[in-house]
């Protein structure tokens, strides 16, 4: 029979054996953990019209925070917006259609993408959004707006009235025209304008307009 002093050993190396077992990380946890990698290894390098850390992680906070699943972005660039957007929908179950007109950083971006580990949650067109934007069917329940910024407001008139109900509509390059010949104050005054939309300017620029009811 085993003496006492013997079972608690036995008891004790169980015990640590199982705290030392590697517990096993999930699909999604191993994503987070490459998206993480790939964001932090970029850190800085960012160009060509792409948003600063601080927008990126606000545009995945909000799709987070309300689940959003069906996302619109306009002006990819190469791809580091669409990556922090992308991150929230692969855990919503979600889907990001981006555009972007020049193929240079349309190819870049799609490298981005597949980098990153997010190309499957991606759909990404090189084409003219001016012309395919008004197309689209929708409905979205997201829609960012990077793009040429004198026809931001002619984007929001072809997204909004396929804009779900509680779903969010923002903008990079915002401040309203407060600001000396601001590109986008004829867009602030659209949205601001409109009483189904609640619309606040964060970070200094990143404008956040909720749907609150129907158009």
């Amino acid at each position: 029979m085993p003496r006492p002093f013997a079972l608690a050993l036995l008891a004790a190396s169980g015990v640590a054996l199982l705290a030392a077992a590697p517990r096993s990380s999930s699909p999604a946890d191993d994503l987070d953990a490459r998206v993480s990698r790939f964001l932090e290894e970029r850190r800085g390098t960012w160009r060509d019209m792409n948003v600063p850390d601080a927008d990126g992680r606000a545009l995945r906070e909000i799709v987070l925070t309300h689940r959003y699943t069906r996302a619109l972005e306009i002006g990819t660039s190469t791809g580091h917006s669409g990556i922090w957007i992308a991150w929230a929908l692969a855990r919503t179950g979600g889907t990001l259609v981006t555009i972007d007109i020049d193929e240079g950083r349309h190819q870049e971006a799609l490298a981005n993408f597949k980098a990153a580990g997010l190309a499957p949650f991606i759909d990404a067109r090189l084409a003219d959004a001016h012309a395919l934007v008004p197309q689209l069917p929708g409905p979205f329940d997201f829609v960012f707006i990077d793009a040429d910024k004198d026809w931001y407001t002619n984007y929001a008139k072809a997204v909004l009235p396929r804009l779900r109900v509680g779903g969010c509509l923002t903008a990079h390059n915002v401040y309203g025209r407060r600001w000396w010949r601001s590109e986008t104050g004829e867009y602030y005054d659209y949205v601001t304008s409109l009483p189904f939309l609640e619309t606040t300017i964060v970070n200094g620029g990143l404008s956040i307009s909720y749907k609150r009811r129907a158009s």
